[in-house]
């Protein structure tokens, strides 16, 4: 067994559906019958070899590497159970989506629902993400239910949206409503955040190292504190390095807000200091 390294042929006019490729569907398969698969292009079906140029990884098992992505290629990794998925470039929507095993890797940025319904393993994303980060899944209830995603760059709105367990760390800047329906969880943001953050929060945890722009009134801060949890999770961050390592260092003295009051009030921002 192997692993694959699919190179994008020339950039997609249409939108190309990659969710059929995952580790776990590749496995045992020779390079004649991957290169077989048809995709969803827009609204019709064509070959992968076709749309990709098709190698073997010798001694790579579980792998698939994906060069020359671009913002066009859809659900990268999504239900995936294992393995590792490397994209180098932009990829689109849905990247990791349903995710409950593995890891997935995007060099570049990505576009809205990442992560989303996910339930456990690893997504990075070395530039930003789009809206609605780890959030349900259109017409579902259900959003991150486990597992870690690192995004060093910048999220659009909605980050953590009903976020039921796990963390989301993000490097860069956050939307507003960053979150927003958390039901428990950690979502940490170490740029700026927008307005509202925590929107109709049930319990869970947000962290900032800013204030944000603006507070729901629902929101009641309760004092400065010093958080043995937040120290044990600096540490944890040390793992991932560069700016989350270097703020992972500062977690453990925060000033805490309470809310939303309006959906019982049990969850929590935390503004951390130096």
């Amino acid at each position: 067994m192997s692993g694959f390294r699919l190179t994008l042929r020339t950039p997609p006019r249409q939108r190309i559906d990659l969710a059929a490729l995952t580790p776990e569907r590749l496995g045992g398969r020779d390079i004649e019958n991957v290169g077989a698969i048809e995709l969803a292009v827009g609204n019709r079906r064509q070959r992968l070899d076709t749309l990709f140029e098709v190698a073997p990884l010798k001694g790579a098992d579980d792998l698939i590497e994906i060069d020359r992505c671009c913002d066009r290629i859809d659900g990268i990794g999504r239900g995936m159970k294992h393995g590792r998925i490397v994209v180098r470039g932009d990829a689109g929507a849905y990247v990791a989506a349903e995710l409950s095993g593995g890891r997935v890797e995007v060099e570049g940025s990505v576009g809205p629902r990442a992560a989303a319904a996910m339930r456990d393993g690893v997504l990075t994303v070395a530039g930003n993400v789009g809206d609605f980060l780890a959030a349900p899944l259109a017409g579902e209830r259900r959003g991150m239910r486990g597992g870690l995603v690192a995004v060093s760059g910048n999220a659009g709105i909605r980050a953590g949206d009903r976020m039921r367990r796990g963390m989301i760390l993000i490097g860069g800047d956050a939307g507003a409503c960053a979150g927003s329906r958390m039901i428990a969880g950690t979502l940490a943001v170490l740029g700026r955040v927008g307005t509202f953050p925590g929107f109709g929060m049930k319990r869970g945890s947000v962290i900032l190292f800013r204030e944000p722009e603006r507070w729901l009134p629902t929101f009641a801060e309760t004092g400065a504190n010093d958080y043995a949890f937040l120290r044990l999770l600096g540490r944890s961050w040390e793992t991932l390095g560069g700016v989350f390592a270097e703020h992972g260092q500062r977690l453990g003295r925060a000033v805490r807000f309470v809310g939303d009051a309006a959906n019982g009030g049990k969850g929590e921002v935390l503004i951390c200091s130096a």
